[in-house]
């Protein structure tokens, strides 16, 4: 089917104001910089409707009191990497679907396997996307992480990738053969960085934040005001002198390579607020 005119032209203006943007922002020399990726021709609406907004929170990121000690205080290294561990599987693409929260837990669960066996699978977003509603997920209309762990608890484990593969659409729940399980899951402590970064230390962690100010990070250390609305699943996968290592699901040519770094100055994003984990 041939492409509008007027949808080329309005795309074409859409992308250029994008692209104005980008530069301005650039041109301060802030700690982050912004780079043209595949949303340039969204509106900022646009994006947040399509690829924001499928975590299923209740309320709002809170205050929080700023830990005074540092990593080696609490007894932590000064940095961890769970990519360079073996523990992180590639940056997968949820599409035009609600089911971060799903990318969330399966990340937090390859991690939590690898950790305990030795094998890092690829876990099936799909299965959960498809088979959690009676746990209160909603399938691409979004879903939370605690009830996404409630779901493979009571399954008895969950499925690889490559045998319930992923469609970014709702689809039937249907059996497979289960690759990994968990023992429990729980939350970390809240408002805490000490907590937070004591239990990255242990494993990747499932995290909630607010997403809507990410369309176009290139890279670096993110700062600045983010929203409030607790509204989109990642994965935090390690941490850095002043930042935190980030895992989303938006694909690789996102970000740095899939990745954003936020900085540990403040609850940045709402990242203290809702961290959680599976157990195996």
């Amino acid at each position: 089917m041939p492409f509008p005119v007027e949808e080329y032209f309005y795309r074409a203006k859409i992308y250029n104001d994008n692209v104005a943007k980008i530069s301005a922002h650039n041109a301060k020399g802030k700690s982050w910089y912004m780079a043209v990726n595949d949303f340039a021709d969204l509106t900022h609406e646009e994006f947040n409707a399509r690829y924001v907004g499928g975590l299923r929170k209740k309320g709002t990121s809170t205050p929080y009191t700023p830990t005074t000690k540092s990593p080696q205080e609490l007894g932590n290294p000064a940095s961890v990497d769970w990519r360079q561990k073996g523990a992180v599987t590639p940056v997968k693409n949820q599409g035009q679907c609600g089911s971060c929260w799903a990318f969330s837990t399966t990340g937090s669960v390859e991690g939590a396997h690898q950790i305990a066996t030795g094998n890092l699978v690829s876990l099936s977003e799909q299965q959960l996307v498809d088979c959690s509603g009676p746990e209160g997920n909603d399938g691409c209309g979004g879903g939370i992480m605690d009830q996404a762990f409630e779901y493979i608890l009571k399954n008895g484990g969950i499925c690889s990738e490559s045998e319930y593969p992923y469609t970014a659409a709702d689809g039937t729940c249907h059996s497979c053969q289960v690759v990994a399980t968990i023992s429990s899951y729980g939350n970390v402590a809240t408002d805490s960085e000490g907590a937070l970064e004591t239990a990255i230390v242990r494993q990747p962690i499932s995290i909630a934040v607010d997403a809507s100010s990410w369309q176009f990070y290139g890279g670096g250390v993110y700062s600045q005001p983010c929203g409030q609305q607790l509204d989109h699943g990642v994965l935090a996968v390690g941490y850095g002198p002043g930042y935190y290592i980030v895992k989303n699901s938006w694909g690789p040519s996102w970000g740095e390579s899939g990745y954003i770094q936020l900085t540990t100055s403040g609850n940045e994003c709402g990242i203290l607020d809702d961290p959680c984990y599976p157990t195996v």
